[in-house]
């Protein structure tokens, strides 16, 4: 089965806790702190492997988490970093956010990878927070959690050559005459149901790849038929033959119909250098309706060739009028437009400090750096809790509270957490 489109869940691993340790030494009754830095989570990486062909082995497997940091112990000993996780992705591959739709990477180039859900950073030993007034620190940091998201896989085939036409028009007959692929060819519509790849053999030693799509009808753009799934995948195509049956009814409504398709899925598509490919001239009816139809492509200014695929009649002519409508063999070595992309996003240092009132009467903070704070904190320590209480009132929360109207015993939500308001350093609620 052709899979094209999956969405699967990325959980990468947390960050190891920091430890809150002491020396013990004979005759050191008073030893310093010791404590180590938990190791970082592991992260989920996205990678172009040029073997896959398609999405397949997300069919089953649909979750996957990156592995813990470890905790640091006594004696500055740090946490083990948490195993990476690496995914490997067929060439053409986008990623996307499920939840906003934003486009994290597209993937196009060989061994290009993006990280597709962050390991969290471990967290830091007490041994980090001696000053010269406060000698023997409780406090260490927690591991920040690793970042948790479902994304969107969508696969569009990198091909030379995109080969599009109605239904029974002859790509598939077409494809197994160019090349050694040997799709499934009947005489009935919707024998294609997924995309094929074969690989043409130039004389000048090119070989450009063949992406042969299942047949597209009218209305193929808004949904209709088996082809409007596939429709992305000729995007990234650098040329197009468009089969048309020269022995149906009307091969020129034919040709219209899916020129028709193509620019309403996307304009840009008939900008692309396209061969009109009129098949089956070894039938009477082909052949009587050849010359107009090469008549109109050539108002158009758009290059025709006849050929009868069954029988491999005119397939020289073919190539040689595919091969002069591709580049050269370096640029034929690149992969085709759009290049792929990697969105790298920073957060913004001085992102302000919000906070609004939801439907139960709760405060809620919101900034990003305070929500990541929140998240190392061990609110069963004391020494913790009031560090934190002093990073609200640095960062400005502690005003926007007051300012919002807060009182002793409200309940404040910062990212996953939930505390209760008091005059004194805040506890945690639940």
């Amino acid at each position: 089965m052709f899979l094209d489109q999956v969405k699967v869940w990325l959980r990468a691993g947390d960050g190891g806790d920091g430890a809150a340790t002491f020396r013990r030494e004979a005759h050191v009754p008073r030893g310093g702190p010791d404590g180590g830095d938990g190791g970082r989570g592991g992260s989920i990486q996205l990678r172009v492997d040029p073997g896959q062909t398609t999405l397949r082995d997300f069919r089953y497997h649909h979750h996957f988490r990156g592995g813990p940091g470890g905790r640091g112990t006594r004696a500055k000993r740090h946490g083990k970093a948490g195993a990476d996780l690496v995914l490997d992705v067929p060439p053409g591959t986008a990623v996307y956010d499920d939840a906003t739709g934003e486009l994290l990477a597209d993937l196009v180039a060989v061994g290009q990878a993006t990280i597709g859900a962050q390991g969290g950073r471990g967290g830091l030993g007490n041994v980090h927070f001696t000053t010269s007034t406060h000698q023997a620190p409780k406090h260490a940091q927690k591991g920040e959690p690793g970042e948790e998201r479902w994304v969107r896989l969508e696969l569009r085939l990198i091909a030379d050559i995109g080969l599009v036409g109605l239904p029974n028009a002859g790509k598939s007959t077409l494809l197994a005459a160019l090349t050694a692929a040997r799709p499934k060819i009947a005489d009935y519509p919707f024998t294609t149901l997924e995309p094929n790849l074969g690989v043409l053999e130039l004389p000048d030693g090119r070989r450009p790849t063949i992406a042969d799509v299942p047949g597209l009808i009218e209305g193929a753009s808004e949904g209709a038929g088996l082809g409007h799934a596939f429709l992305r995948h000729i995007e990234r195509t650098r040329i197009l033959l468009h089969i048309v049956d020269g022995a149906s009814r009307d091969p020129e409504w034919d040709w219209n119909v899916i020129r028709d398709e193509l620019r309403a899925h996307d304009p840009t598509l008939l900008e692309k250098p396209t061969l009109a490919v009129f098949n089956k001239l070894d039938l009477a009816a082909a052949v009587e309706a050849w010359p107009a139809f090469q008549a109109a492509r050539r108002r158009e200014a758009i290059p025709a060739v006849a050929v009868a695929a069954a029988l491999g009649d005119g397939i020289d002519g073919l190539i040689e009028a595919v091969a002069g409508l591709l580049p050269d063999a370096v640029e034929l070595a690149a992969p085709p437009e759009p290049s792929g992309v990697v969105i790298h996003r920073i957060e913004p240092a001085d992102e302000a400090v919000t906070v609004t009132r939801e439907t139960d009467g709760a405060f809620r903070v919101h900034n990003r750096r305070i929500e990541r704070l929140a998240d190392r904190i061990d609110f069963s320590i004391d020494e913790s809790v009031e560090r934190f209480q002093r990073d609200l009132e640095r960062l400005g929360a502690d005003a926007e509270l007051r300012r919002a109207g807060i009182d002793d015993g409200d309940i404040v939500r910062i990212g996953n957490h939930e505390l209760e308001w008091t005059a004194a350093p805040w506890e945690a609620a639940r």
